[in-house]
Formats: structure tokens, C-alpha cells, sequence
């Protein structure tokens, strides 16, 4: 389904006129999506606009998703090229709206809240450089500007997930990654019915489509946002885990990369296993020492975690983060469970028969 075809219908001419994809050296738009950004933008946009204005980029776009905190007059008073939407549509559909009005071969999605690193549009021109290659994505820097030990645990997990996975995926990360424009206009864009996880979904119809993505270890961000449990939560069961666990029952996402990868499956549920075995201790239904084994067991199976914790962020972060990890593992695995059990539900709904409209004088059906 092409979701740009009622954004793209009136400007056939400025199509025609793009200058297509050179390897050699392609050209980069900038596109951020900002809604209630105000407080990032001072930090996230000066070092893009170097960027263009050094020639490396051609154009920066902004697009005010109707925010309310002059996030648009912040933006323009800076240098960025804005575009307005009166109306709130999401990110799926400010990153639409940005690709009739972008001039770059290749789209660069950048976050409001994340700080373009060094050598960032060099990482991007490098990857693009690999053949049949048509997005890449990064991850954050090993620094997020909030040292809360949560927050400081929330970047590092992202970090260590990108860079543990292999380099070829057949998913997509907007909050720092670039994709050709002819390869985003051919698949239709980011579905505006996604609201949190379109990149994931345009990441599997690129890969359907016969077409090449990669995570890039150089390209990298600093991330902006404080992250404090509650808002964690929040965010990952209903902004991530149900989402995503719906895009992969309904096969339109990749199982085996990055989090959701076999070897994390089988993480979560020994930590679902060692839940239950506690709970089973607690009522003497198992003997204690049984419990605290599985309990360590999922500890050990996040040792490599743990290692990366500690070596980035310190003790407090690897013993908070690594225990944390268990709970979000419950409660990731919970989401699943709950997406698995409405799938089925709704099957088992849509495959009973219609109710039958016969007369109640004939209860046979006989004329």
C-alpha cells in the first residue's frame, strides 16, 4: 500500500525533477520530526546546521507536528527549514509529509532528541558505498546527556543490542537512520497507522521488496531524554512490547533480530521460569534453593549485559540495569502473551458462523 500517493499527487513536476541516486556522492536531507521539542532543539539542531552549512548536508527540515511550545518558531529562529501541520499526525506522518518537500537522494530521519556525533554524514556516505545497500541506521553513544543511572541504562541497552547484532538486518531505526528517497517513495513510506513502531514495519516492507539495510556501528547520537521507570514503562509495554509483539504475530516484522532475537527469547523465559518458581517457593510448592538457582541463572544469561554495563556506566548501572532487565523481560513477555491471546480471539471470533436468521416457529429450518 503506497501512503504517500495522496501527498505526492500534486507534485508530479518536482518528482520528475529530483536528481537521482549517485553513488559516487549522493546527496543528504536532514528531516526531523518535532512535536513539543522546544526544550531539544538548541541542542539537537546547531550541530545539523553546521553540517549544511559546511555543504555536507544539502537541506535540514523540520516538521512542527502542531506542537504548542513554539517548537516551529525555535526551529526557524535557528536556521532549519520548517515545515507546520496543523493537525497532529504522529511521526509516521510528519516524516511523510517532510518527503514531498525534501531534495536529497538519500533521507536522513534524525530525533529531536538525539545530538548528531562526529563524522556522522562520513559514516552515512561510507555505508552507502556497499552495493544493493539502501538504509542504515545507528544507535546511541555510550554518553546519553541524562546521568540518572535509568537513563544511563536505557541508552546502554539500546547501544548493546545494535551493536551485538549482525550487521545486515531486516529492520529500520527513524530516530537515526537514512534511507533513499526513490526506495521510500517506491514502498510507500512509513504507514501513518503505526504510531510508535513505523520504522519497524517500513523496515520489513523495504526488506520484502528485495532491498538491503544495515546497522552502522559508527554512526551514532547522544540521546537527549531523561528516562525515569515509570515513563519506561509506560513506553515500553504500550509505546513498544504490544505494538511490535502485534507487527511479529502478524508477519510483518523480523523475529530473530536484536531483542527479539532466539537467544533473547530463551532469556526471557528463564526469567519468567525463575518468577514462577519463586512464587512457587513462596507457597512451598518447590523447595527455595530450586528457585534461587533459576533466579541466578537468569542473572548468568545476562552476563555479557552486565559486563557492557559495567564497563560503560559503572556498578550502580550494571546492578540496577541487570536486575531491571528481569522485570522487563516479565513484562515484555507479558505483552506478547496478551497480543498471542487476543490474535486468537479475534480469529476464533471472525471463524464462527453468522447467526442464523431463521424463524423461531421453525426451529429445524424445515419449510
Amino acid at each position: 500500500m503506497n501512503y504517500l500517493s495522496h501527498i505526492l499527487a500534486d507534485i508530479p513536476d518536482r518528482q520528475s525533477a529530483m536528481p537521482r541516486f549517485s553513488p559516487l556522492q549522493p546527496t543528504i536531507s536532514v528531516v526531523m520530526p518535532a512535536y513539543q521539542a522546544a526544550y531539544f532543539l538548541p541542542r539537537s539542531l546547531p550541530p545539523l546546521l553546521a553540517l549544511a552549512a559546511s555543504g555536507e548536508v544539502l537541506e535540514v527540515i523540520v516538521v512542527d507536528d502542531a506542537s504548542t511550545d513554539g517548537t516551529a518558531e525555535i526551529a526557524r529562529d535557528l536556521g532549519a527549514r520548517v515545515l507546520r501541520l496543523e493537525q497532529n499526525s504522529g511521526p509516521a506522518g510528519a516524516r511523510n509529509h517532510a518527503l514531498s518537500h525534501v531534495q536529497g537522494q538519500i533521507v536522513w530521519f534524525v530525533d529531536s532528541d538525539v545530538v548528531t556525533g562526529e563524522n556522522a554524514t562520513s559514516a552515512i556516505r561510507a555505508a552507502f558505498d556497499t552495493p544493493g545497500l539502501v538504509a542504515v541506521f545507528g544507535c546511541y553513544d555510550a554518553e546519553p546527556a541524562d546521568q540518572h543511572w535509568f537513563s544511563r541504562y536505557k541508552n546502554l541497552m539500546h547501544r548493546y543490542y545494535h551493536l551485538r547484532s549482525s550487521r545486515e538486518v531486516h529492520t529500520f531505526w527513524s530516530g537515526f537512520g537514512a534511507v533513499r528517497r526513490d526506495v521510500l517513495l517506491e514502498v510507500g513510506g512509513f504507514d501513518p497507522n503505526c504510531l510508535t513502531v513505523e520504522d519497524i514495519e517500513l523496515g520489513h516492507r523495504i526488506s520484502q521488496a528485495g532491498h538491503r539495510i544495515e546497522i552502522e556501528a559508527a554512526l551514532t547520537g547522544k540521546h537527549l531524554k531523561a528516562w525515569r521507570i515509570p515513563g519506561a514503562l509506560q513506553s515500553d509495554i504500550f509505546g513498544r512490547a504490544i505494538p511490535w509483539a502485534r507487527l511479529l504475530i502478524a508477519g510483518k516484522g523480523e523475529p530473530r533480530e536484536l531483542n527479539v532475537d532466539t537467544a533473547e527469547r530463551f532469556r526471557a523465559a528463564v526469567a519468567v521460569g525463575a518468577l514462577l518458581l519463586l512464587l512457587a517457593a513462596a507457597f512451598s510448592l518447590v523447595p527455595g534453593w530450586i528457585a534461587g538457582a533459576a533466579f541466578i541463572l537468569s542473572l548468568l544469561l545476562n552476563l555479557r549485559l552486565g559486563m557492557f554495563l559495567l564497563r560503560h556506566g559503572g556498578p550502580m548501572v550494571a546492578a540496577g540495569g541487570v536486575l531491571y532487565h528481569q522485570f522487563y523481560y516479565l513484562y515484555a513477555s507479558g505483552a506478547y502473551l496478551f497480543c498471542l491471546a487476543e490474535h486468537y480471539l479475534m480469529r476464533r471470533g471472525k471463524s464462527r458462523p453468522a447467526p442464523d436468521d431463521r424463524s423461531q416457529d421453525d426451529p429445524g429450518g424445515r419449510s
